[in-house]
Order: structure tokens, then C-alpha cells, then sequence
């Protein structure tokens, strides 16, 4: 029989393999610059001079539209 903290531990491991098995990639977008419109493909914003173009897309290239969630 296992004792108590041992018993947490295992618990732990559980609940974080459940949560990590649920996790998805972060999308891509496009993003447009405000100063001169070049468009560029990020995961996360590029800084407060640019706004995001187009989206979400499943692919670093920006080609690949991902199905809305």
C-alpha cells in the first residue's frame, strides 16, 4: 500500500500527463506592419507596429489555414 505522499506524487503525474496531453501547438498568423504593410508569419505578436492581418493558419509559412476553434 502506498503512503501519502507517495500517493500526491502519483496523483501529480496524472493530473500533468492529462493536462499535457490536451495541449495544441499555438497557431500562426499573419501580422501587417503599420508602417509600410510588409505582412510577416509569427505565433505571438510582433510589437505595438504591427496588427494582425490574416489567421489562424497551421503552418510557419502562413499557407496552411487551421480550423476555428
Amino acid at each position: 500500500m502506498l503512503d501519502k505522499p507517495r500517493k500526491m506524487l502519483l496523483a501529480c503525474i496524472c493530473l500533468f500527463a492529462c493536462g499535457a496531453s490536451a495541449a495544441a501547438p499555438a497557431s500562426w498568423y499573419q501580422w501587417r506592419s503599420k508602417v509600410d504593410g510588409a505582412l510577416a508569419c509569427s505565433q505571438t505578436p510582433l510589437g505595438p507596429g504591427w496588427e494582425k492581418a490574416h489567421g489562424p493558419y497551421q503552418d510557419s509559412h502562413c499557407t496552411k489555414p487551421a480550423l476555428a476553434k
